[in-house]
């Protein structure tokens, strides 16, 4: 099993590809005389566990218990945040010593750098420092478009890159994400306010807009750490999750009615299937196929809907995406050596070594 997990390290930091572990693997298995068996998806039972639990902690400090912290001040919630974010990066520090606990000690201090809004809100509270309207409370952070959240979220961000100096844990690039998004967010509804007559809150589309260019940057930035830091580990996981949710939710909020705007959607989400593969990165496949999905069940219910054979014909096309899904789950890596095979020097060039195989 030690040999095992040094194999798929080596592969999660790109020294070496899945096709080469797995033969490392089987040639170990013949030399030992027991089954040699790779290890188990990122994602089993104890890792949910491990994500659930720093959730959990993060949604308690940011969603309910702020309110019984509003009522004993700004100094309070800056000493409470402070305290949890010691403590967190203390427990992060100990557990990080231990190889087999970086998960469970990378969580920890994530958590930490999460307490970061609420400790300068805290100080923004204190002291009434407010670039704009004071907000009414810390729970507004997360619902509400508001400029005085900047210094919050510059924050955050700053306080993620520092953790990642010293524990190089994908996660925490999640927590810097969201802050970044909110950001965008913020900054735009500053220049909307300065610089145009427009409503931020009741343009719908602007919003929509600000969400799918600052998706397709998050996208372009896990992309350009795939390519540039393979061996440092999966860090572009999270980006990818966080940028394609963000980029795939605008497109698919969009409002264009027309016939040749949803088809021009479903084109798209054709299009993140292809860029799946292309990228081996699971995601862009899920919501690629959840938007054909969509499409189709528009045609199904609207425009087809008195056609009895559409529905049949939905029904074999789902079955399809199910085997042609099987399919390429147990053929994937020489589905992706193929498509190097495929395509010029250029392109090839551009497409992660590494497979996705978080799950």
């Amino acid at each position: 099993m030690t040999q095992a997990r040094e194999l798929q390290a080596a592969f999660e930091a790109g020294v070496i590809d899945a096709e080469t572990r797995d033969r490392l693997v089987a040639f170990f298995d013949s030399r030992a005389g027991a089954p040699l068996k790779s290890p188990a998806p990122k994602f089993d039972v104890t890792h949910v566990l491990y994500y659930a639990g720093a959730l959990l902690v993060m949604s308690a400090m940011g969603l309910f218990s702020n309110v019984a912290f509003n009522a004993l001040g700004g100094y309070a919630l800056t000493a409470t945040a402070l305290v949890y974010a010691a403590g967190f990066t203390a427990l992060g520090a100990f557990l990080w010593r231990t190889p087999d606990l970086r998960t469970p000690a990378g969580l920890a201090v994530a958590v930490a750098v999460s307490m970061t809004p609420l400790a300068i809100y805290g100080v923004q509270d204190a002291l009434d420092l407010w670039a704009a309207d004071k907000p009414k409370n810390y729970q507004s952070f997360f619902p509400l478009i508001n400029a005085s959240w900047v210094y919050m979220e510059v924050g955050t961000v700053l306080a993620a890159m520092l953790a990642l100096r010293f524990f190089a844990f994908p996660f925490i690039l999640m927590v810097a994400a969201i802050a970044l998004w909110f950001l965008s967010m913020d900054l735009a509804a500053l220049l909307v306010k300065a610089y145009t007559v427009s409503d931020w809150l009741s343009d719908w589309e602007l919003r929509r807009r600000v969400s799918l260019y600052f998706g397709a940057a998050m996208i372009l930035a896990a992309w350009a750490i795939d390519l540039k830091r393979p061996a440092a580990g999966d860090f572009g996981f999270w980006l990818h999750l966080f940028g394609a949710l963000t980029f795939w939710g605008a497109i698919t909020s969009a409002s264009d009615a027309a016939e040749i705007g949803k088809a021009i959607y479903c084109l798209l989400n054709i299009g993140l299937i292809g860029f799946a593969v292309f990228l081996n990165r699971r995601i862009y496949a899920v919501l690629g196929v959840i938007g054909v999905a969509m499409y189709l069940g528009y045609l199904a219910f609207d425009v087809f809907n008195d056609v009895l054979a559409f529905s049949f014909i939905v029904s074999l096309i789902g079955l399809g995406v199910i085997f042609a899904g099987i399919f390429y789950q147990r053929k994937r890596e020489a589905i992706s050596s193929a498509v190097d095979a495929l395509l010029p020097p250029a392109l090839r060039a551009l497409r992660p070594k590494t497979l996705d195989v978080t799950t």
